[in-house]
């Protein structure tokens, strides 16, 4: 049985013909690298989101060995509805590198995914911030055409480290989304990608919005991460791109200008909810994809589809936070 679900608002994703809610929930944490959550709690977060009116998931075959897709097609199951679910493919390359993403191998992750989610036709499935060569590779994108027409997926879209990746993957007329690290502190996608990718009629999925959680503004200088988090272990880009953890903000610089985020967001609103909210107002944006472990998290993250539009006071000052505490420390890629 179906349960109650809040509406939230949503917006077209590129030209798949689906809408989203603006809102929706990534689900690295629900696989790996984000310290250990049970099934219970996990199947406890997909109910409290899809209820406050999510109805976008983003997951990834990789997220535990497929462990956050086989946790989605249980939660769904169970519940008997139908959201929007983005995968991902391409990191199970071994070795990982552009030679590995053969139609064979695209098939088979494609497959696994089908099965992991127990679905016939995958809603989308985004190559996984590849090596670069694969953004200009025309055979994977005439595999990824080939499992359009066979019913296997019913779009395909990218996620990547770069704007240059992006603006790479646009050149493909197939591509239906991007998937990009867009927040307070990585700003670089405003300038082209995302006009780029509104112009092209592709869909726009802004990922690490928080900054691994910095624009939470929970944390201090002090604050320490489990063994098993990417947040330890990939501080400096030991196990993927530095990118991914911090939005490759040095932490204590970033806890710094969170503080900062938190003053302007003022007392009676959270962080966290601030920041996804100057995210949604970007022109582009389809939806942003923040990831939660509690339902606490989860449901403050959607509360900030409700929230006015930031003033330009507001945005102004977030900006000046940018200049005077992060710019320096962007590389230029990003």
């Amino acid at each position: 049985m179906t349960a109650s679900v809040t509406p939230m608002e949503t917006r077209p994703l590129g030209r798949t013909g689906a809408d989203v809610s603006v809102v929706g929930l990534g689900t690295w944490q629900l696989g790996a690298d984000w310290g250990e959550v049970s099934d219970e709690a996990a199947a406890e977060l997909l109910d409290a989101a899809l209820d406050a009116g999510v109805t976008l998931l983003d997951t990834a075959d990789v997220y535990g060995d497929g462990v956050s897709e086989q946790r989605i097609r249980r939660c769904l199951a169970a519940r008997g509805d139908r959201p929007f679910v983005a995968t991902k493919a391409g990191r199970r390359a071994d070795p990982f590198e552009a030679a590995t993403y053969t139609p064979e191998n695209l098939r088979a992750w494609v497959d696994r995914s089908r099965q992991n989610l127990g679905v016939d036709t995958l809603d989308l499935v985004q190559l996984h911030c590849p090596p670069p060569a694969v953004y200009s590779d025309q055979r994977v994108y005439d595999t990824l055409d080939a499992l359009v027409a066979e019913e296997a997926i019913a779009g395909y879209g990218v996620s990547v480290e770069t704007v240059a990746e992006g603006l790479t993957a646009l050149q493909h007329p197939g591509v239906q989304s991007i998937q990009v690290i867009l927040n307070v502190f990585r700003r670089k996608p405003l300038e082209e990608l995302l006009p780029a990718a509104a112009a092209a009629q592709v869909g726009i999925l802004a990922r690490v919005p928080l900054a691994s959680g910095l624009l939470s503004g929970k944390y201090d200088e002090s604050t320490t991460f489990g063994a098993d988090d990417h947040r330890t272990y990939n501080r400096n880009g030991e196990a993927f791109d530095v990118g991914e953890t911090f939005s490759g903000v040095p932490f204590e610089v970033g806890v710094a200008a969170a503080r900062e985020v938190a003053e302007i967001a003022g007392p009676d609103l959270s962080t966290a909810a601030f920041s996804l909210r100057w995210v949604i107002d970007q022109p582009g944006v389809t939806a942003v994809i923040p990831g939660a472990r509690t339902v606490q998290q989860a449901l403050g993250n959607v509360s900030a589809a409700g929230l006015p539009a930031l003033t330009a006071a507001q945005l102004a000052d977030l900006e000046r936070v940018y200049d005077e505490r992060i710019r320096a420390h962007v590389h230029d890629r990003w």
